[in-house]
């Protein structure tokens, strides 16, 4: 017989064309091109159906036009797919600034058919029969439509372009998705058995043979695969086992299992049990390529054996059909296996080796590595030494004092002399280890990440660092020379101190600098930042002043003596003199001894300052930008766990 395309290939582009219907109704259906409808109009319909009546052939039936709406948008608003297609969109979103646009491009094009799948008929369920040559793809597609609609014979490849037969209307715009030509568009055999309500909805398209020998065949086929809902693999017992149907199709395809039939055709070619035999070692291979099989109420791939050149089983396969079509599941679940398939290759870049995180540990040991670098221990311990400094000048003996300002007159400009930075290589030193430190947190922050992520984690954590140690430098000049520091910076930055190592062992103004000088003078000859002062400390500076006193009370009384002045007697004049000369050490021993514990604390005190302050800074530099990049993993990996619907750990 002569099929009949179908009336409406152009409303499922959802725009009526009635301005330009009535020049259109004046050519064949064949030449609008593409399938863009011409029967648009009061007019044209008329031209068509007097046409039709002119053309017609006892065997063509016109299809029947039940008024119903062409199109019916896919809406669920209880669809479980909906969640996952919005967590998958922004997954995307959220990635595209740390991944590759091939890693996300397979991702992109499910969502985009995704969306144009929704749009379209959910009324119809496309169903695609595909196989290899000769193995009786078009026998089987004329024997479920019931005529004779795909051309089949000898000669190789037979079918050329994909063909198309709809049991309803409405599924032009899902025809016009796969760019199926209107002439290419078939209805069943009208009142038949083909004709089974069960089968409503149904859209079967017979496509070119997967191995063809014409590359564009192969082309189609594969483009097509990729927007079915399901699809129908015919196989015959001499392909059946083929390489090339099983490593290309059937095994990336094995996530698609609940959509997929696989038909094995031509048993009438195989005596006694040999079908069954045929059939088993079908199974077994399918189960090597991972598909599950749908048995004993399994979900799974539907296998079942048949005649379609004889029709025996191809009752059961219409049946099968009917049922699966009248479910109308199959294009969720067909979108469902698609974002499963995205989601397994997304797996990769997304899935994180045990919990990678910045734990407690590593912030510390970073801490303490700023800490190392800055030198913030040779700082607390140049503060300790300034403040027993300056309780051995408050309390100690005069003499002393004035023989260390002679000593410091006889420098020349030695009171002046402004502080000496330390030596290239010691500031080289801090740099290195302030750089060291960046990449032990970085490395410590990305272990476990996936590659992308873990990428992203270290150029965080090295763009923040980019003037880390300078700002170490002017960070710890501020805290050692603030108004209740040890030490003031003079020059501007921390240097190493030649005893510690450290970048700030010898601040400028502190006793760990030998060019210091004792009067500790900052930035333009102000006064440097002196350490608070016991409330014990002006009894010991009485005590020593009348130590002093005793000295030269007796030295006087010794003189008056000698020069007959006062009456000799030189026991008492001498033990004054020598309790001033013993008292004044002693007090100045037992101020030191007192002065031990307070020092320690106070240079405690300038190492913790110090220590929070580089803490503090590489924090906001360095920790807080690599943090803020592990949330955003952390937030693409629970949008993954939301479309795979399982956890990243695999428990």
């Amino acid at each position: 017989m002569t099929a009949v395309t179908d009336e409406n290939p152009g409303q499922g582009r959802g725009g009526a064309r009635g301005a330009s219907g009535a020049d259109a109704a004046t050519s064949p259906p064949e030449a609008s091109g593409s399938g863009v409808g011409w029967d648009d109009g009061l007019i044209a319909r008329r031209a068509q159906d007097a046409r039709k009546e002119a053309e017609q052939t006892p065997d063509e039936v016109p299809p029947e036009d039940d008024g119903r709406p062409q199109v019916e948008t896919y809406v669920d608003s209880d669809n479980p797919l909906r969640p996952r297609l919005d967590a998958l969109r922004e997954l995307v979103g959220l990635s595209r600034a740390r991944l590759e646009r091939s890693a996300l491009a397979e991702a992109g094009r499910v969502l985009d058919e995704a969306a144009a799948r929704q749009r379209l008929s959910s009324r119809h369920t496309v169903v695609a029969i595909a196989g290899a040559s000769g193995s009786g793809k078009s026998t089987l597609f004329n024997a479920l439509a019931g005529a004779q609609l795909s051309e089949t014979g000898l000669r190789r490849p037979t079918t050329s372009s994909a063909l198309a037969c709809s049991w309803t209307d409405g599924a032009a715009g899902l025809l016009d998705r796969l760019a199926v030509p209107g002439r290419l568009r078939r209805r069943p055999q009208p009142g038949g058995e083909a004709a089974d309500e069960a089968l409503q909805g149904l859209v079967l398209v017979d496509l070119p043979d997967h191995d063809s020998a014409a590359r564009g065949h192969r082309d189609q086929v594969d483009r097509v695969l990729a927007l079915v809902d399901a699809v129908i693999w015919v196989v015959d017992p001499e392909k059946y086992a083929d390489a090339a149907l099983h490593e290309r199709y059937l095994r990336p395809l094995a996530g698609h299992a609940e959509i997929t039939f696989v038909v094995l055709n031509q048993i009438d070619r195989l005596p006694g049990e040999a079908a069954d035999q045929v059939l088993d070692d079908l199974r077994r291979l399918l189960d090597e390529d991972g598909m599950a099989l749908g048995e004993h109420g399994e979900p799974g791939a539907t296998v079942l054996s048949l005649s379609a050149l004889t029709g025996e089983g191809v009752d059961e396969l219409r049946e099968l059909l009917g049922r699966f079509v009248q479910d109308r599941t199959a294009a969720t679940r067909r979108l469902a296996a698609d974002v499963d398939a995205a989601a397994a290759g997304l797996r990769p870049v997304y899935v994180a080796e045990g919990r990678p995180g910045l734990g407690e540990r590593a912030r510390e040991e970073f801490a303490d590595r700023l800490a190392e670098a800055v030198g913030a221990a040779a700082a607390g311990q140049a503060a300790e030494r300034e403040w027993r400094r300056n309780a051995g000048r408050a309390c100690g003996t005069p003499w002393l004092r004035l023989w260390r300002w002679y000593e410091s007159t006889r420098q020349p400009g030695s009171r002046d002399r402004s502080p000496l930075a330390a030596p290239p290589e010691e500031q080289l030193t801090s740099r290195q280890r302030v750089e060291q430190a960046v990449r032990t947190v970085a490395d410590d922050a990305a272990a476990g990440l996936p590659g992308p992520w873990a990428q992203a984690v270290r150029e965080a954590a090295v763009h923040g660092a980019q003037g880390l140690p300078d700002a170490l430098d002017e960070l710890a000049g501020r805290v050692a020379g603030g108004p209740d520091g040890a030490v003031q910076d003079a020059s501007g930055g921390v240097t190493g101190a030649p005893d510690s190592g450290g970048a700030a062992g010898s601040l400028p103004g502190g006793p760990g600098n030998p060019a210091a000088g004792g009067a500790g003078e900052g930035r333009g000859g102000r006064p440097a930042g002196k350490p608070p002062r016991p409330a014990w400390w002006p009894a010991a500076v009485l005590g020593q002043v009348a130590m002093t006193l005793l000295q030269i009370f007796g030295g006087l009384w010794l003189v008056g003596q000698i020069i007959g002045v006062l009456e000799p007697g030189l026991l008492a004049p001498a033990l004054v003199m020598a309790a001033g000369i013993v008292g004044g050490p002693l007090v100045e021993w037992s101020c030191a001894a007192a002065a031990r514990g307070p020092a320690r604390r106070y240079g405690q005190e300038a190492e913790r300052r110090l220590r929070e302050a580089a803490a503090a800074c590489g924090r906001a530099r360095v920790l807080d930008p690599v943090s803020a990049e592990l949330a955003r993993y952390r937030e693409v990996r629970e949008r993954y766990v939301a479309v795979t619907e399982f956890s990243t750990t695999g428990r």
